[in-house]
């Protein structure tokens, strides 16, 4: 068959049905391929997006997403740190990839979907252990980052397109996102300045919290445990630092939302957990 007649047979199914999208920061792709394999067994998302995938694009190890069927693949590398991913079993086509707050990390990467959404995947800054700009460098990059990601937000607005937002964005927002709202006051991922920060970026387009619209605050939720933590269950001393955004036109297709806690305690795992949620995009 024809790959143009294929692929248009295959969008037609796709959007017949909801689709499932994972984000997930795997902190090193290649260093945690059995794991991956795991999930996509156990999870068989229709799109995946990863964040901090750690290879070179030339060294990106393709082989294990052909085999779960991903046949379209956008990848943005950076050896030892940052880099972004989106697979899908439908086909994309690139549509934008950003440099933030001028600096070349690679941090975004966008796909536009059959239908025409924009679905964008964010790895924003850590930020350093200090929340101070004077002091920390690496804390005043994350809120120059967070502000230049608040006006492409706001940009957004009236140009009739759905978007997707999905990634890292390292801000638990919510009391309700972390372990202790108090204790964690001057941490960075949830200073004030921090949290103010990610609820403008948010109301800047209008955004819908997809997770949350699942399990409203005040539920406690989280997607990432500290390594630190010698019994991280046990503890569950969590932050949501992992967010899946629509735009407002697509809150009413949302359909399932989780976070694949479990994965958080599989051998060699990742600090974050895979965050799934299932839309209807048709």
């Amino acid at each position: 068959m024809p790959i143009k007649k294929a692929a248009a047979n295959l969008q037609s199914a796709v959007s017949q049905r909801p689709l499932t999208l994972a984000t997930w920061n795997i902190n090193s792709v290649r260093a945690r391929l059995e794991l991956m394999d795991g999930f996509l067994r156990e999870h068989n998302p229709d799109i995946l997006c990863l964040q901090e995938t750690k290879v070179r694009d030339d060294e990106f190890p393709h082989e294990l997403f052909a085999q779960h069927g991903y046949e379209y693949r956008l990848i943005r590398g950076q050896p030892g740190y940052n880099g972004v991913a989106i697979f899908a079993r439908l086909p994309l086509e690139l549509a934008e990839a950003k440099s933030l707050a001028g600096r070349d990390d690679k941090r975004h990467i966008a796909a536009r979907l059959p239908d025409g959404t924009v679905l964008h995947n964010f790895y924003v800054p850590a930020g350093g252990d200090i929340p101070d700009v004077a002091k920390n460098d690496k804390f005043a990059h994350k809120l120059d980052v967070l502000a230049e990601m608040t006006a492409w937000s706001k940009a957004l607005k009236g140009q009739g397109q759905r978007h997707v937002m999905v990634g890292d964005l390292n801000i638990a927002p919510l009391e309700s996102d972390v372990w202790s709202h108090k204790q964690l006051l001057g941490v960075v991922s949830h200073t004030p300045v921090e949290t103010e920060g990610l609820l403008a970026l948010q109301a800047a387009h209008g955004w819908v919290d997809a997770v949350r619209q699942f399990t409203p605050a005040p539920a406690k939720l989280y997607s990432w445990w500290s390594y630190r933590s010698p019994d991280w269950e046990k503890a569950d001393k969590g932050r949501r630092l992992d967010h899946v955004w629509v735009s407002p036109d697509l809150a009413p297709r949302l359909k399932a939302a989780s976070v694949a806690k479990a994965l958080r305690g599989r051998e060699k795992a990742s600090d974050h957990a895979p965050i799934l949620v299932t839309l209807d995009l048709g």
